[in-house]
């Protein structure tokens, strides 16, 4: 199990997260591309950090929306998402090859990764622009119980692999979604999280909001760090990984 996290998401004077405290611990930084948070200061000092660390790095494109954080989702047609994530890919990928790095698959973020979930056409325009690309990278996307429809979308599509995560700090619906953020519980403490991230290193299963155990076969697993104890907790779930 390796720990992905989203970095690089800082804009001029704005700070977002704990970049430099952070990415010791993890496996693959899923770097924001510009469009939703990440100027280019930030982005290649993003890019030099993980090198620095060893950390595997992928692109993290979102909608065009830095005012909302990429939270808010948009109408984009085919064509539009299509070259949105071209765009926001091929600059990511060109910044990291100035930096001695190779980017390494992508992973959508905010509300088109919550709509790429939901939505088959959404997430086959997203599959579209990947296999489109000039070099084979694969997706990044939420492990489901669909996860095998998931990979014939894929190959179907022409996209070179998936990668599945979980995340160690959300509690999941019976239907093996992210339970919404809106509803209580939705996000875990840091006992529940690391309780939770034991149980998928052990048994590749997490319980849902009803008390329904889900298998999830993941590759990576989602962390936050947003604050000082969100760092602590990464800590935390790289030594329970690590042991395993």
């Amino acid at each position: 199990m390796r720990l992905n996290c989203d970095l690089g998401e800082s804009y001029g004077s704005w700070t977002m997260g704990l970049d430099a405290e952070v990415m010791p611990h993890i496996h693959q930084a899923n770097v924001a591309c510009g469009f939703h948070g990440g100027d280019p200061v930030t982005l290649r000092n993003t890019l030099r950090l993980a090198a620095r660390h060893g950390v595997s790095v992928g692109a993290h494109p979102a909608y065009p929306d830095l005012v909302g954080f990429g939270r808010r989702s948009m109408a984009l047609s085919r064509d539009e998402l299509v070259a949105t994530l071209l765009y926001q890919v091929a600059a990511l990928d060109g910044m990291a090859a100035s930096e001695g790095l190779q980017l390494a698959y992508v992973k959508p973020h905010g509300a088109l990764y919550n709509d790429m979930m939901a939505n088959a056409e959404v997430r086959a325009g997203v599959m579209e622009a990947l296999a489109a690309y000039h070099r084979p990278l694969p997706l990044m996307l939420l492990a489901t119980p669909a996860a095998g429809d998931h990979r014939a979308e894929a190959s179907a599509t022409g996209v070179a692999g998936l990668l599945f995560e979980a995340f160690a700090d959300r509690c999941y619906d019976d239907d093996g979604a992210l339970l919404s953020r809106r509803k209580p519980g939705a996000v875990h403490d840091q006992q529940r999280t690391l309780a939770q991230v034991r149980q998928l290193v052990d048994e590749g299963t997490v319980t849902s909001v009803s008390g329904k155990r889900l298998r999830l076969d993941a590759d990576t697993l989602c962390v936050h760090g947003d604050n000082a104890e969100g760092v602590r907790a990464i800590a935390a779930i790289r030594a329970i990984v690590d042991e395993a």
